[in-house]
């Protein structure tokens, strides 16, 4: 019988056989030192994550099929993991770098991920996934691009452009971390950052002098492709460029339907790829603005992101109110219906030359079947923790890949339930007991009052309802 599939809180990938690289394949070699630097984003000086000195940190530009080797130093105080969200990890689960799949690098140590981007396209990011980390940076992006020998589904764009978009709090992460193991929740963030840099004073009641903000160069009448991630810790974001339509090509490395957007609402760990005509008379710069969707109308004017689009031969700064929001802030269909308006664009060519669309399953027969529920922060033995059919995961001191492995006893259980159970809130590491490639519904319910987004760490997935 081959060894049951792993899945740790929604569903991951445990594989222990080597990852198959060919001669052919390219390498790309990376070296990077993980420490505390100093910012002030927000006007507020305090310590944030840089890599090699850099907040945000340095990107992995490769190509479908490299292979990408990363020597991480933690020269940070405490254990770290990075993951690389969005890579598939085909047969090297345990690089993916999160607490089921890694022991922690220890202060001082270093690590070396080796992976291959087999099969992929598109756009992604990385960031610590060592508790509460994210809060204080360390992330960067990833860009995954065609081979030369697949077009992509769009005229070349005259540039490339990333941007990281995100709540942030003034309070370091270790601050943050002992407000929630004290019972207490971490209450709104200070601000939102786009590539690491507070917002442009559009408006002197809200915007102190001095804070440094993003300013994107660019040359009037060239289209260019905006990659935006979403990196923050807890808010949905929305984004829009003043004056300028969206047009949405990509999202998580599959190519869409290509339909314009004015504004788009970009949840947390989501990154889409927009194509931006410099279309524009110059008469001054524009407004690049992230604002927070769902959250209260005392906090919603300082949770906004702006930045500034600069053409060439622009004639004066930004000026005047930033670009409406959507029209209700609290309108979650708005956001659903956006999202639903999304379409794979399955005449394209992904990462191999057959259409993305051209996938021949016949009759899927589901093996296995979860419902998976989400409510509110509880306390469990005086720490606030969030759970699925009422279970908080706790990360065993042995890694789930190195346990399964080896046999070891007592590290897991085979035991998350298929639904929720109307049970006092736990503590655990249980495991769901997935059927060897057998096809799995997930079905998500959300009994919080906030928006929550789920990540299939390693996996493909398809939304069906």
């Amino acid at each position: 019988m081959p060894p049951p599939l792993l899945l740790l809180l929604l569903l991951l990938a445990a594989s222990t056989a080597p990852a198959p690289a060919r001669a052919g394949d390219p390498y790309a070699y990376y070296d990077w030192e993980v420490s505390y630097v100093s910012a002030q984003p927000l006007g507020v000086k305090q310590k944030v994550i840089g890599i090699n000195g850099q907040f945000p940190g340095p990107p992995l530009n490769v190509t479908t099929n490299w292979n990408v080797v990363v020597n991480v130093r933690n020269a940070l105080d405490e254990p770290l993991l990075l993951t690389w969200n969005g890579v598939q990890q085909r047969k090297t689960a345990w690089q993916d770098g999160v607490l089921g799949t890694n022991c922690a690098i220890p202060a001082g140590w270093n690590w070396t991920y080796a992976f291959q981007v087999k099969d992929q396209v598109g756009s992604f990011f990385y960031f610590p996934s060592t508790p509460l980390h994210r809060a204080a940076g360390g992330y960067g992006g990833i860009t995954i691009n065609n081979r030369d020998v697949i077009p992509i589904p769009f005229g070349f764009p005259d540039g490339d452009i990333t941007l990281f978009i995100g709540d942030w709090y003034n309070r370091g992460h270790k601050e943050l971390r002992r407000a929630l193991d004290g019972g207490t929740l971490l209450g709104a963030p200070d601000g939102v950052l786009i590539n690491g840099l507070g917002p442009y004073q559009y408006n002197t009641s809200l915007v102190p002098p001095g804070i440094v903000y993003e300013r994107i160069n660019v040359e009037p009448g060239k289209t260019y492709r905006f990659r935006v991630h979403n990196v923050g810790v807890s808010t949905s974001l929305n984004f829009r460029i003043q004056k300028h339509n969206l047009l949405l090509v990509e999202t998580e490395g599959s190519y869409t339907s290509q339909q314009n957007y004015t504004n788009l609402d970009i949840h947390v760990g989501q990154s889409y790829s927009f194509l931006v005509t410099m279309d524009q008379n110059a008469s001054t710069d524009y407004y690049v603005v992230a604002s927070a969707r769902f959250v209260g109308a005392a906090v919603v004017d300082k949770l906004t992101g702006v930045a500034i689009l600069h053409y060439s031969n622009s004639q004066g700064p930004a000026s005047g109110p930033l670009p409406d929001p959507p029209n209700d802030q609290y309108d979650t269909s708005f956001s659903i219906n956006q999202a639903r308006s999304i379409r794979w664009n399955v005449t394209a060519g992904g990462a191999r030359p057959n259409p993305q669309g051209s996938f021949h399953y016949g009759d899927i027969t589901v093996t296995d079947v979860y419902l998976l529920q989400s409510r509110l922060p509880e306390l469990i033995d005086g720490k606030l923790c969030s759970t699925l059919n009422e279970i908080s995961y706790i990360a065993p001191s042995t890694p789930l890949v190195l346990a399964q492995l080896f046999n070891v006893p007592g590290v897991y259980k085979l035991d998350f339930p298929n639904h929720p159970m109307n049970r006092l809130p736990k503590v655990d590491t249980s495991i769901i007991n997935g059927t060897y490639k057998g096809f799995m519904e997930i079905i998500f319910q959300n009994n919080a009052t906030s928006v929550q987004s789920y990540h299939l760490d390693g996996y493909a997935f398809f939304v069906v309802g």
